[in-house]
């Protein structure tokens, strides 16, 4: 048996697991990236991609790549609620950040546009990304067995190709292997929560809708049919206006009939026109999932993506949080590995993720809840002939409807939370040992949390994002940052910081990034904006991570900044 070598094993080669090659390739850190498939992603999948996720894309290079081949933001928006395309609308929101109420608010927040990238359309680029820093990315291997000794991990793989098989010995492994993980089963993982056991089919299907939704464009299309045995069916853009991946959910959970046949007429009825042909690409079948891992790392076994939480695709939060999961850990492995940091430092991978995840996993499903109020309002049952339901759909539009109408509305207020959740996208907030707080308390949210966004330079916050100038180009304050080193962003008056991060990174050997921005500097503060928002003065400094999270800041002038910089930088390598 062939027996290889390297510092990290990724299992699973999803958003995961090509995020942490790519980043892990890039930061000069072996590794092998095995998947037990033949490709990447062979179907639509997730899509929804908020701006977190796209900001990674910036830090890897690929942002524009992704946005020319998504749907963008702009036409993401309208979510229309009918009986069929073809059928009544019976309401509609705007969704996204699109909306006249919000769309400031989502521009303001980060360099980056959300839009709507399709799994099997953003592998291929993050592989390609991986492969153009040197990843070993290798597909149709198995991993079958995984195993801890007391100074690595042992791993065997099987080529699906001829069978033949691998061992492979790293000093870490990194299971992105969705929610069969291989390594999850034979880590030694803990989860909670349990699959709800509601099952769902999600159909690829190519349909020209464009005569019913090019002038009311959005991500998703809600089709309620009016006697149907779907309680809805979500259609979801892949293509403008002629490729939809849509899922199909019965009343009361039934289960779903995988004939095709039978899916075709549940696909005929939900377009409402008879004249429009389709052709069914794929049937794929799943459950609504609740878990998530009680913790995220076993000594030198990690967990991230769909292998660590596993939920429903309310929010659109799953590909968005699995590539954030890397983006969180691979800089970590990156000094530990180069010997930098103490293996302690990984700790903060699972302290700081593992509640993003649960997070995650309760709300999507707390927002699968939170459309039943809308249904309720419709009144559509499942008892209901199609004679009936139509009657109520007439008596909404009738002046006897006005309370029914109300309540759809009122219903729509509440999907808020899942369609226009900005804060649950952008506001996680980290408490680990890579996290030196200054004394303070978080500032408090002063509008919903899950609803809106709250910027802070607190410690374990994300570096809020403004524009500045830099000669006669505009960047964000996210791009003052690298992914292979520490950045010290200091004011006006923050000499002394500087020269105590030019001492701090020869003393320690980790690269602590000076920059100065304020009013007239190199990155210059022209708007004024940072200084309103940046909570230190012109003598104080910002320690930023290389994932663009606080570290640590000071407010103001030190009698001894070097030595208060090194302390700081010390506790969080651990060394």
């Amino acid at each position: 048996m062939t027996t290889l070598t390297t510092e990290v094993l990724v299992v699973g080669a999803g958003p995961a697991g090509l995020t942490a090659a790519a980043l892990l390739a890039r930061s000069g850190v072996p590794s092998l990236t095995f998947t037990k498939y033949g490709s990447t992603a062979d179907s639509p999948r997730a899509h929804i991609t908020n701006q977190r996720a796209v900001e990674i894309f910036r830090d890897l290079g690929i942002e524009e790549r992704v946005m020319r081949r998504a749907l963008p933001q702009h036409l993401m928006g309208k979510q229309v609620f009918a009986t069929a395309f073809a059928g009544r609308e019976l309401s509609r929101m705007m969704t996204w950040g699109t909306g006249d109420d919000r769309r400031a608010e989502y521009e303001s927040a980060s360099p980056c546009a959300m839009c709507n990238a399709p799994q099997h359309v953003l592998e291929p680029i993050l592989l390609d990304a991986a492969r153009s820093f040197g990843a070993d990315v290798r597909f149709d291997h198995e991993v079958i067995d995984v195993k801890q000794t007391a100074d690595g991990v042992v791993a065997r793989a099987r080529n699906r190709h001829d069978g033949g098989e691998l061992e492979v010995r790293a000093s870490y492994a990194l299971g992105c292997d969705g929610a069969r993980s291989i390594v999850g089963e034979q880590g030694g993982f803990e989860f909670e929560g349990q699959p709800r056991g509601i099952g769902a089919i999600t159909v690829w299907i190519e349909a020209d809708l464009t005569r019913y939704a090019k002038h009311r464009s959005g991500a998703l299309f809600f089709v309620c049919g009016p006697g149907s045995e779907d309680v809805f069916s979500i259609w979801t853009c892949v293509e403008p206006w002629s490729e939809w991946s849509t899922i199909f959910a019965r009343h009361g959970g039934l289960p779903n009939e995988l004939d095709e046949e039978k899916v075709r007429a549940r696909v005929r009825a939900a377009i409402g026109d008879p004249d429009v042909p389709f052709r069914i690409k794929k049937i794929s079948e799943w459950e609504v999932n609740h878990v998530v891992a009680s913790r995220f790392r076993n000594r030198r076994l990690f967990l991230a993506g769909d292998a660590a939480h596993r939920h429903p695709p309310a929010n659109g939060l799953g590909s968005n949080t699995s590539i954030q999961d890397s983006y969180n850990l691979a800089w970590k492995l990156a000094l530990v590995c180069s010997g930098r940091a103490d293996p302690g430092l990984l700790d903060s991978y699972s302290d700081e993720r593992q509640p993003v995840g649960r997070q995650v996993v309760d709300r999507a499903n707390q927002s699968i809840g939170e459309m039943v109020p809308w249904l309720e309002a419709l009144g559509f049952r499942p008892d209901q002939s199609e004679e009936e339901a139509l009657r109520i759909v007439d008596r909404l539009f009738s002046p006897e409807g006005e309370r029914q109408r109300e309540a759809l509305l009122d219903g729509l207020e509440r999907m808020n939370g899942q369609f226009n959740a900005h804060g649950v996208e952008l506001g996680q907030r980290y408490s680990s040992q890579a996290v030196v707080g200054d004394g303070t308390s978080f500032p408090p949210y002063t509008r919903d949390p899950d609803l809106y966004y709250h910027p802070t330079t607190h410690p374990g916050a994300h570096l809020p994002h403004v524009w500045l100038q830099r000669g006669t180009e505009d960047v964000s304050t996210l791009d003052l940052c690298r992914y292979d080193r520490f950045t010290l962003i200091t004011g006006i008056d923050g000499a002394a910081w500087r020269e105590a991060a030019v001492q701090v990174t020869r003393a320690t050997g980790v690269t602590i990034a000076p920059v100065a921005v304020g009013l007239g500097q190199t990155n210059n503060d022209v708007l004024g904006k940072w200084t309103r928002i940046r909570q230190i003065d012109d003598a104080g400094c910002l320690l930023v991570r290389p994932d663009r999270f606080i570290a640590w800041r000071c407010p103001g002038r030190v009698a001894d900044p070097a030595g208060e910089l090194e302390a700081v930088v010390r506790k969080i390598l651990g060394i």
